[in-house]
């Protein structure tokens, strides 16, 4: 009998919530599952994916993993796995970087046998690219009683599907006796083709809508396969406040509601429905964080009516309002010329970095003074311009403002009040065809080429 952890998602380097702790936490829970994949002596612990939160994980993230992994190396346990959509490279992989080290074996077209099971793995593959995607592993050792392919995408017949599980089990070259899976981070168990299918599914909560218990499942290959759930006791406990507001009801009745959790060192998460009166989600995140609560966010999920008198709203150049809210930030010129490159429409995103780089280069160099602040200036100064003011002059002609009222509005969108104080961070952006997110580089952060 062969007997294996199947573990995913865990996310590593995720920081929720801004929050430190719940970085250490997600590192924390993946040593949890190794915990007790040395304690119960299991055959192996197969990862289907995001091992990290994305492809560009920091020096301590990848120090706190290489730990990890040092323990299942040193009690014997090979760690079989994956490449997931958020830390996919278009280069060489993390999990190659810990294979090299012995840490590690990435799966692929090879089986790797472990007691008497093959494991096959897939990495995950953009939809664009699935339709000349052909399903080839090599032949099935002859030790081998059992087969299982390791893979992580989104995969019927579950929930958000767009991958066709039939589809992968009728091309494949080899007969899988059981499919072992990532991405979906509800765990679930399904039977397709004669094939168990599972997800495990994540290790932490990664958002707010995931309320089960997290944790991972249990495979053993004997001489049937048989899937259990095992849960993790140890990660940090969310508290969700659901309150539905009765007509006339307001803030008092959800802080007496919050008020009866013991909210120490948790994540607390507050839902309002039903009818009642508007509330003040500060005022009740900061009544959690006073009963101790490491976190606390506020969903009031009530459409509420509009307010009776009309407000005048002005719809304007986007563009022009993001470069009026720059030049009020009093920057120096230099990094306002680089505020507009990063912002330029007809620059690549993939080119952006290069041309800072050398534009900085270009600028202490030739102009050192580029780099001092602004010069204060008061509404209506004439006589103090800046590189910004210049930029503003060389762009196209702003589209002309027009005054209209919110009712008036539909659907349209408010261009020129919050343009220039929104902030993109690298959980919130789309990824590309190619699995990747485009985050920005940070001091701690690190490349598979400084451990060449």
């Amino acid at each position: 009998m062969t007997r294996v952890i199947h573990t995913g998602d865990t996310h590593i380097g995720y920081q929720q919530y801004n929050s430190p702790e719940r970085r250490r936490d997600f590192l924390e829970a993946f040593r949890s599952v190794v915990e007790d994949a040395v304690a119960d002596d299991v055959d192996a612990v197969v990862h289907a994916g995001d091992l990290f939160h994305d492809r560009r994980p920091s020096l301590v993230d990848l120090q706190g993993t290489i730990d990890v992994l040092r323990t299942l190396s040193d009690a014997d346990i090979p760690f079989l796995a994956v490449v997931g959509n958020h830390e996919s490279k278009r280069d060489a992989q993390w999990l190659d970087l810990f294979a090299d080290l012995g840490l590690a074996t990435r799966l692929g077209a090879d089986p790797v046998v472990v007691g008497d099971a093959a494991f096959y793995g897939l990495d995950f593959v953009p939809r664009s690219r699935r339709d000349d995607l052909e399903y080839a592993f090599e032949p099935v050792p002859e030790t081998a009683d059992h087969t299982a392919l390791v893979s992580h995408g989104l995969f019927e017949p579950f929930a958000h599907a767009d991958w066709n599980t039939e589809t992968v089990l009728e091309q494949s070259t080899v007969d899988f006796d059981a499919v072992l899976l990532g991405d979906n981070h509800t765990p679930d168990t399904a039977e397709v083709r004669n094939t168990w299918v599972t997800y495990c599914g994540s290790t932490e909560r990664a958002s707010a809508s995931e309320r089960e218990d997290r944790g991972y499942n249990i495979v053993e290959f004997d001489e049937s396969i048989a899937i259990s759930r095992r849960g993790l006791t140890d990660t940090r406990e969310f508290v969700f406040v659901d309150v539905e507001l009765a007509e006339g009801e307001g803030i008092d009745r959800v802080q007496e509601r919050v008020r009866q959790h013991d909210l120490v060192d948790t994540v607390v998460i507050v839902t309002v429905e039903g009818e009642g009166r508007p509330i003040t989600p500060a005022a009740i995140e900061e009544l959690a964080i006073d009963r101790g609560a490491l976190v606390a966010r506020v969903n009031d999920r009530r459409e509420l009516p509009d307010e009776d008198d009309e407000v005048s709203v002005s719809f304007a150049n986007p563009d022009d309002a993001v470069r009026e809210r720059v030049r009020e930030l009093g920057l120096s010129d230099a990094a306002l010329e680089i505020d507009e490159t990063v912002r330029s429409g007809d620059l690549a995103d993939s080119n952006v970095r290069e041309t800072v780089e050398r534009r900085v280069r270009e600028l202490l160099d030739d102009d050192r003074s580029a780099f001092e602040p602004a010069p204060e200036r008061e509404l209506g100064d004439e006589d103090v311009t800046t590189v910004a003011d210049h930029l503003a002059d060389e762009s196209d002609s702003p589209v002309d403002s027009t005054d209209t009222t919110a009712s008036d509005a539909g659907d349209r969108t408010e261009a020129a009040a919050d343009s220039g104080d929104r902030t993109e961070t690298a959980a919130d952006r789309a990824t590309d065809d190619d699995g990747e997110a485009d985050d920005p580089a940070d001091a701690d952060t690190a490349s598979l080429g400084d451990f060449a």
